[in-house]
């Protein structure tokens, strides 16, 4: 069961959500994110806590970077490119309630640690940037681990801050 307030882009991945489990909801309403809104968000860090769940996009980024850089502490939930597809659309909206289960059982809270236990050298050491398939490896990668897909910059900065251990990112390396 979870306990911490969902936040999502809009009202058709607020239906979603609540299609699969019973939790409460808070829609940023996209880009449209208000300073009210953040108020909730905050207000519902500090009672239950939070987990950001946007859309496997590069607005859904924007939104959760946005989202995390006011409020802190929350946690982060992604959902694979895939499983967020229908003709072309990508949204939480279209996952099933199977999907976004999974995703949430793969939450992530964003931690700063000082010192980075990852760099571009295990990226490259691990075909994850620089080679053919870099791609498609940092995306199942991501799954694997639960951080969802980003190009190489982005991928070495979650496993840097979502606590990912070197064990967990070896094991994970194995299964892709």
């Amino acid at each position: 069961m979870i306990k911490e307030v969902i936040v999502v882009e809009g009202r058709d991945d607020a239906i979603a959500v609540k299609r699969a489990l019973n939790a409460e909801v808070i829609t940023t309403h996209g880009f449209g994110l208000t300073e009210e809104t953040l108020k909730r968000i905050e207000l519902a860090q500090q009672r239950k806590g939070v987990i950001i769940f946007t859309d496997p996009d590069h607005a859904g980024e924007k939104i959760r970077k946005r989202i995390s850089s006011r409020v802190k502490g929350c946690k982060h939930a992604f959902l694979p490119r895939e499983e967020a597809t229908k003709k072309g659309d990508i949204g939480i909206e279209n996952a099933s309630p199977e999907s976004i289960l999974a995703a949430l059982e793969k939450v992530r809270t964003e931690c700063n640690i000082s010192g980075k236990i990852f760099t571009n050298l295990d990226l490259i050491q691990n075909d994850l940037v620089g080679s053919e398939d870099a791609s498609a490896r940092r995306d199942r990668l991501g799954k694997e681990l639960g951080i969802g897909y980003a190009n190489a910059k982005q991928f070495l900065n979650r496993l840097n801050h979502y606590g990912i251990s070197r064990i967990e990112f070896e094991e994970a390396l194995k299964k892709i």
